[in-house]
């Protein structure tokens, strides 16, 4: 059983009390770094305090609600009056609250600061002189005393230790040790949503099983995978027999000797002692499987990234006792399926309201914002996107700032993300395994959010970016989504993680826009085309203009730009020689083209999927070309096209929609060369009088959409040649009478034909029903069409 918690709640794990003209520079500031690298929160003044703010309370403040006080004993400490104030108020914590405290002698001796000795000595004489004379003998005595009692303490000598780096890591140690057997780590300042976020997972790990149960925090950085882990390891690790919280094991791991600093770090957790000393990674693995094979323990491993780090942490279950408990966190996926565990939850982003709370808090100190700033801080949550990371950083950089800075701060954000946040998320961008994946991602950033899977990766393949395992790694690290939407599977991305991406490609050259690979804002393409300063960098370009702004461009501002693979244009017209544009296109996206057929000087012999929605083509090309690489091509919704083209020269073609041209009258023979077609879209092609007879020849094709094809009469009995055919869509055509050879079909999945639609197994029967026509609409497994009576 769980139990409760304590009244008084920790806002920090440290506090560091120094003179700044000491150590600021240089020792206080590593050993800051050093404990935040582990995920310790610290408190050192020239973070945490706010501009306006009354200093010596918020410093005791945060004495008070920290759990160990550092305190830097350094040549000029007790010269200072501040340094002193912080003293007296540790001490008077240490004996109150058992506040731990631990000394550090920076460049003096411990009986220096007892005795006042030396420098130190000096420094003090110095400050008593400035005391009032009533009150100054007994304030002196008094600090001498504390001085005393805290210079007794157990700590650090730093002249005890080789170098600088061993002193860190021993401070380190000592502290995270000290965190570990502590009844409750820091959670968060403002835990808004959080325990309606746990209770599945405590539920899961509270149930009475002596199993070992591993369970897996899965999410995109920023949103909360930690602080979930933290607020679950405060509510039942303390009915575990060993605990232990390895944090940011995906930094630490980067360090000299890292893999063995965490196996130390978590047998010193579990067996409550100050050091184990490991000689290397092999023997540490055998500790671990030895020593902890036979208690029930209680242990979170924080931002794993690397199957690596589970080997030498926590390879198999057989590694720990019964009964035990097992959290990792991870932006990926793929790490928890070879870990195996036993769920994965996948953390949700705030709500609204949530993201409202948290982020006033920040920004306010306060649950809701402040009047005046009830719009502005809508669009911060809207541009958060529910991310608690960047609720608490845009929170805490509005803090205190007038409505114009607001409104600044906005408008930029929408340009350039703030860098914290940019930082943090590009975590997941820089572990990826290689530059394709990378270059990938930001394909998919700049181009690709809102398109469906399948078609996007056959594109990306043919840039040779390996698109399937790359699609998959990404999503598997959070980095893309992918949303069901009708049948598609369509790209969607955090716009945070978009922006991250976006980001990455701006700084490429922050202040030259053709010396970056990517342009997608209209602004930087159209300053980029009408000024032909394009270059050879350049990769992709997509310029989607409003309706009723149509841009007219010349070709020759793509004349320097012969390596675009890239090109995506909406309400685009463009003049001139298209000998001009790049021949190694490989997507070629031209929605409401004003083009009566693509010109013959437009090389697309590379090109691997063409899209052409809504263009005023009425042939599509006055001489053919060979387009061997072609799988896609889109000339749907194009209401003046009459015929298509000749496909002998589209040998490899996989997918041709022609959806809702209503003039097409005549689909060319040559359809039926098309060994590798899988997909045909005719949908509301009302002009289409019959099919040629070779498209019964596509052995291939699993699709075949007819819907609203009003004038087609009938199909053939070759229909039985298309052997693959799953989905056969027909109705609302002219066809009352059905080829008896469609039952001969063996792949057939789904059948719309004839005013029914259905599994082919119900649907066949009623169409060949030669009884009365009402045992048809009777039938429980039909699904009649349009009404429910014939």
């Amino acid at each position: 059983m769980a139990t409760k918690r304590p009244k008084f709640k920790y806002t920090y794990d440290v506090f560091l009390s120094f003179r700044g003209e000491d150590t600021r520079k240089s020792f206080t500031t590593h050993l800051y770094n050093a404990l935040k690298q582990v995920g310790i929160e610290v408190f050192m003044d020239d973070e945490r305090i706010a501009k306006g703010e009354h200093i010596p309370s918020s410093l005791l403040q945060a004495i008070e609600h920290s759990r160990i006080s550092i305190i830097i004993f350094s040549q000029n400490y007790a010269g200072s009056s501040w340094c002193l104030q912080e003293l007296e108020k540790i001490m008077e914590c240490y004996k109150t609250t058992q506040q731990e405290v631990f000394p550090l002698f920076y460049d003096v001796q411990p009986s220096e600061v007892r005795k006042q000795q030396n420098a130190f000595g000096k420094a003090w004489e110095r400050l008593i002189t400035t005391f009032p004379i009533r009150k100054g003998r007994k304030l002196a005595i008094n600090l001498k005393r504390v001085l005393n009692e805290a210079a007794n303490l157990s700590g650090w000598d730093m002249q005890k230790y080789r170098t600088e780096a061993e002193l860190l890591d021993d401070i380190v140690k000592t502290v995270t040790m000290r965190l570990d057997n502590s009844k409750y780590m820091f959670v968060a300042h403002h835990p808004v949503g959080l325990d309606s976020r746990v209770q599945d997972i405590i539920q899961l790990l509270s149930c009475e099983s002596n199993e070992i149960i591993i369970i897996g925090i899965w999410g995109m950085g920023g949103v909360g995978k930690t602080t979930m882990a933290k607020a679950i390891y405060n509510e039942m690790g303390q009915s575990f027999v060993g605990k232990s919280f390895l944090a940011n094991i995906r930094e630490v791991w980067k360090h000299d000797n890292g893999q063995v600093y965490l196996q130390e770090q978590l047998l010193s957790s579990i067996l409550k002692t100050r050091r184990i000393n490991i000689p290397n990674v092999g023997l540490g693995k055998s500790l671990i499987k030895e020593i902890l094979c036979q208690k029930r323990v209680f242990i979170v491993l924080d931002d794993v990234d690397h199957e690596d780090q589970l080997k030498v942490l926590c390879e198999r279950r057989e590694w720990f006792g019964q009964g035990s408990r097992i959290i990792v966190t991870t932006r990926d996926e793929r790490l928890l399926q070879i870990l195996q565990v036993n769920k994965v939850f996948n953390v949700r982003g705030m709500d609204d309201n949530e993201s409202i709370e948290l982020f006033s808090w920040h920004a306010f100190k306060q649950a809701l914002p402040e009047r005046n700033f009830n719009e502005l801080s809508r669009r911060v949550v809207s541009y958060s996107g529910g991310l608690p990371l960047a609720l608490e950083i845009l929170g805490s950089y509005l803090f205190d700032r007038e409505i114009p800075y607001w409104e600044s701060a906005l408008n930029k954000l929408e340009q350039i993300p703030n860098g914290k946040i940019h930082e943090i998320l590009k975590i997941s961008y820089d572990g990826l395994s290689d530059q394709i994946e990378q270059e990938l991602f930001l394909d998919i950033c700049c181009f690709f959010i809102g398109k469906d899977r399948s078609y996007a990766t056959q594109v990306l393949d043919g840039c040779g970016l390996h698109a399937e395992v790359g699609i998959t790694h990404l999503i598997e690290r959070s980095l893309v989504k992918v949303v069901k939407f009708g049948n598609k599977n369509i790209f969607d991305m955090h716009d945070l993680i978009r922006d991250m991406g976006r980001e990455i490609v701006r700084e490429q050259s922050p202040t030259k826009l053709e010396k970056r690979t990517r342009l997608w804002s209209k602004d930087d393409v159209l300053n980029v085309l009408e000024n032909n300063i394009g270059t050879m960098t350049i990769k992709g370009l997509s310029l989607n203009m409003p309706r009723n702004n149509l841009v007219s461009l010349s070709t020759k501002a793509f004349e320097n730009m012969k390596r675009i693979l890239l090109l995506n244009f909406d309400h685009v017209q463009l003049n001139g020689d298209y000998g001009c544009l790049s021949k190694e296109l490989r997507w070629l996206c031209w929605h409401n083209s004003l083009l009566e057929n693509l010109p013959t000087d437009f090389n697309l012999e590379k090109t691997v999927a063409i899209d052409l929605k809504w263009s005023n083509l009425t042939k599509v090309w006055l001489k053919n070309q060979v387009m061997e690489w072609l799988k896609v091509l889109n000339l749907g919704h194009s209401h003046c096209l009459t015929e298509t083209p000749n496909f002998s020269k589209l040998p490899y073609l996989e997918k041709l929609i022609l959806k809702d041209c209503p003039r097409l009258c005549m689909i060319h023979p040559s359809i039926g060369n098309l060994r590798y077609l899988i997909m045909l879209n005719l949908k509301n092609c009302i002009g289409l009088e019959q099919l040629p007879k070779g498209i019964y020849d596509l052995k291939s094709l699993r699709t075949l959409n007819l819907f609203g094809c009003s004038k087609i009469e009938r199909l053939d009995e070759d229909i039985e040649k298309m052997e693959s055919l799953m989905i056969l869509g027909a109705s609302h055509t002219a066809i009352t009478q059905v080829p008896i050879s469609i039952m001969r079909l063996k792949n057939i999945k789904y059948v719309s034909l004839c005013g029914y639609e259905g599994l082919p197994r119900d649907v066949f029967p009623s169409l060949f029903c030669r009884g009365c026509p009402q045992q048809i609409i009777q039938s429980p497994f039909v699904k009649p069409l349009g009404s429910r009576h014939r």
